[in-house]
């Protein structure tokens, strides 16, 4: 058993609606979308036209800051659409799903006699290489590049996350095949990190380096599991995979086809069975969440996320799941005025102030929505992030760096080890309301810009 890493900030914010362990298979769908704006800087090139025949692992579009990298179908069936918003901008290609599925044939290669470049070569032609994510910045991956290692983080942390140890049952072989494609292209150096006292049969798994980590979110998060492991410094790359994404790179080379089948848990506290559905990636949100939303007040709403409440995005009934996702969660929209909300004493909001009284009841769980209980005020220096962020950097000043776009300061203090995730936390307690994910995601890409 490896030492445990105990990390003593973060926050656990617990909501109603966390899934039960029961599986739904969810029916083929009519319709499937891969969208690149699920993807961060990515400028798409389109390689099919409406009303082409496609199968799973058919190229729809590339790359055109890279090339190589193309993002193909997840299904087989007919090209139904090209969905584009201002300035034409590519906001997904859609695919109807044929009856029978038929999937691109790609060889299976045995890994221990495979070159580097042929591992390389495969993920690329089948689109799975869009799954292999660069820190720094968060971007997918150059396949030119040499990284240092590849990080794996088995656990979520998030509000209302998967157990992955559910997710993943039954997966063991494919998860053993896919560290070692892993290990090959970063010559044996992966690292996987599970949580303590819930390894699962994850912490089996052979050719890694294992870490197991005990506290509170973000301790799931794999930014901050490198952070402790091995921090990036200026010049370091480093690769990351979803757990769920390394299982489907292990049916790659196990079967030579692209099965991009996913596990996805429905949760919130506006979800009437909140539960596990098993969909293929790119699945409409309507084949998960229909009939499962629990009935609203007259002028009410809800919001649906794709993803979790922290870091997912908002997304329509009528949408897809996003291709990173591993959970769609339901929450009140909060688009109420609540007059003088302030004074009154709140017994079921949660605050990490004492202004509330959620503080005496810490196991208690809430029924939170989207309203932000104040409008945008001045940033100020509290020392109120320092608590939650469990790396060793100085964010407030961070942050102030990356609004003066001192790129000089945004090395020194930490810019390459963080992404949006990371710093989720920071949002969620910041008592000035700044979007602090998005002012992040700035100064990455004003460091991909300059340097």
């Amino acid at each position: 058993m490896s030492k445990i890493i105990k990390l003593r900030k973060g926050l656990d914010i617990n909501l109603q609606g966390q899934a039960a362990e029961s599986l739904v298979d969810v029916p083929m769908a009519k319709e499937y979308a891969v969208s690149p704006l699920d993807y961060e800087g990515v400028t798409p090139k389109l390689l099919v036209k409406v009303g082409d025949k496609v199968k799973a692992g058919t190229p729809l579009f590339f790359d055109k800051n890279n090339t190589r990298v193309l993002y193909c179908s997840p299904v087989s069936g007919t090209v139904s659409a090209v969905n584009r918003g201002e300035k034409r901008k590519i906001l997904n290609v859609t695919v109807a799903a044929d009856a029978t599925q038929e999937s691109e044939q790609f060889a299976t290669l045995d890994i221990q006699k495979a070159s580097r470049e042929d591992v390389i070569e495969m993920l690329l032609k089948s689109g799975l290489w869009t799954m292999i994510l660069q820190r720094p910045y968060g971007i997918v991956a150059n396949p030119a590049d040499q990284p240092k290692a590849v990080f794996v983080s088995a656990f979520d942390s998030a509000p209302l996350a998967p157990n992955m140890n559910f997710v993943l049952k039954g997966q063991k072989e494919n998860l053993q095949k896919g560290m070692e494609v892993l290990s090959k292209l970063a010559a044996g150096n992966v690292h996987l990190s599970v949580r303590a006292n819930a390894e699962g049969e994850m912490a089996a798994l052979k050719g890694v380096n294992l870490h197991t980590f005990e506290g509170k979110h973000p301790v799931g998060n794999v930014g901050v599991q490198i952070h402790h492991i091995d921090p990036i410094a200026k010049g370091d790359i480093v690769w990351t995979v979803n757990i769920q994404d390394v299982a489907a790179i292990g049916r790659l080379f196990a079967t030579g086809k692209v099965d991009l089948t996913k596990v996805i848990a429905l949760t919130g506290s506006e979800v009437e069975k909140p539960q596990y559905y098993r969909i293929i990636s790119g699945a409409p949100v309507s084949s998960i969440v229909a009939g499962q939303i629990k009935k609203q007040a007259e002028g009410d709403s809800v919001r649906i996320i794709s993803g979790n409440v922290l870091t997912g995005k908002k997304v329509a009934a009528d949408g897809f799941v996003s291709a990173t996702a591993n959970q769609i969660t339901v929450i009140p929209e909060g688009d109420k005025y609540e007059m003088l909300g302030w004074i009154a004493p709140r017994f079921g909001k949660f605050s990490v102030s004492r202004s509330y009284f959620s503080w005496l009841c810490p196991k208690k769980q809430y029924k939170l929505d989207t309203n932000l209980n104040g409008g945008v005020r001045p940033f100020v220096v509290t020392g109120l992030f320092e608590e939650y962020l469990p790396m060793d950097i100085y964010p407030m000043y961070l942050f102030k760096a990356i609004i003066a776009n001192d790129i000089d300061k945004m090395e020194n203090l930490g810019i390459y080890e963080i992404v949006e995730e990371d710093v989720a936390l920071c949002e969620f307690v910041d008592p000035s309301k700044t979007e602090i994910q998005q002012l992040v995601r700035d100064g990455i890409n004003l460091m991909i810009k300059e340097c």
